[in-house]
């Protein structure tokens, strides 16, 4: 069965440059956090996101809510929390723009 994303709190997330910015830097991790995408294929810590000088606070902010769109996932590794794209909801959300609107 294919994932369900919330398309209204999915757009809510993506009307901030900042959480598209978390997007499209994920989609790339080797361009954007020096990483390669083998490395990061399990998620990027939080505290790589600091990049364009926002706060820890900030940037767990925004994360979390692209988290809560669905358009994340994460997993905790010790201390660190990692994230990743949810691919599939991002494919779900693509597809809704491409055939609903």
């Amino acid at each position: 069965m294919e994932p369900r994303v919330d398309i209204d709190r999915a757009l809510k997330a993506l009307s901030h440059p900042g959480r598209v910015d978390f997007l499209i830097w994920l989609s790339q991790p080797e361009k954007y956090f020096g990483i390669s995408a083998a490395d990061a294929k399990g998620g990027v810590p939080a505290g790589r996101f600091e990049l364009e000088g926002l706060s820890q606070s900030a940037v767990s902010q925004n994360l979390a809510i692209l988290q809560n769109a669905g358009l994340l996932s994460s997993r905790r590794i010790g201390s660190s929390i990692l994230y990743r794209r949810n691919e599939e909801n991002i494919a779900q959300l693509k597809r809704w723009i491409t055939d609903e609107l």
